[in-house]
């Protein structure tokens, strides 16, 4: 078996980002007469849309978010994020060993976002381009949607591409769109039990880190 493409998740798979945002998260909706721990806003929160966050923290508080809410806590992540940001170990080196595959991000982060993390970090041209929100489509994850049309926009088939995944909705996601699903297990919000809400969710591997996955990938196809 020969992968054609590999399509990563951003956050918590190529950035360490997770915890910053959802301890950041957990603050704000606590201000708003929501008490949220990092560990409840990573179990409900992490790897959802917006969209859909942003129902759930409405439903749950029995009222509307206030006006502004979103775009203040876009900007202090924002700021928070370009203060502590940091590649995932192993990332950079794994990302630019392989130019003879079809590379693509697939995120439901913002793709301004996502562009402005990569020229920051100086991996965008690891890319070309191929950079890909489920915000700019009509279903986010645990649909297949963004995996596919991320796939079909470097000219790979599902079934010849290889996806990293961290949160279980983005394996339930990919597996969905018929590929292979590697669950990485390098980020800081990784926890106990996480490996196997991964494998339960469609993950197909695990791994440790970028060193285990560069092993499994050369396994697959040797």
């Amino acid at each position: 078996m020969r992968f054609d493409a590999i399509i990563f998740d951003f956050d918590g798979t190529i950035v360490d980002s997770e915890v910053t945002a959802n301890t950041l998260l957990a603050e704000q909706l606590t201000s708003l007469g929501l008490p949220t721990t990092l560990d409840q806003a990573l179990d409900d929160y992490c790897g959802h849309s917006w969209h859909y966050c942003a129902g759930l923290i409405e439903e749950r508080l029995g009222r509307t978010l206030p006006e502004g809410f979103l775009d203040r806590f876009y900007y202090t992540a924002r700021d928070r994020h370009l203060r502590e940001m940091r590649l995932i170990a192993g990332a950079e080196d794994f990302i630019a060993a392989h130019p003879h595959r079809g590379r693509a991000i697939a995120s439901s982060n913002d793709r301004e976002w996502l562009t402005g993390c990569l020229d920051r970090l100086g991996i965008a041209s690891h890319f070309g381009g191929h950079v890909y929100s489920a915000a700019d489509l009509p279903r986010g994850k645990p649909h297949p949607d963004v995996y596919l049309h991320a796939a079909d926009a470097v000219g790979a088939s599902p079934s010849r591409a290889l996806a990293i995944e961290d949160t279980p909705i983005g394996a339930q996601s990919a597996a969905a769109a018929g590929m292979t699903v590697v669950g990485l297990l390098a980020g800081g919000h990784v926890r106990d039990g996480h490996g196997e809400r991964l494998s339960e969710a469609g993950a197909h591997h695990l791994v440790a880190d970028y060193a285990e996955l560069a092993a499994l990938l050369a396994d697959l196809e040797r």
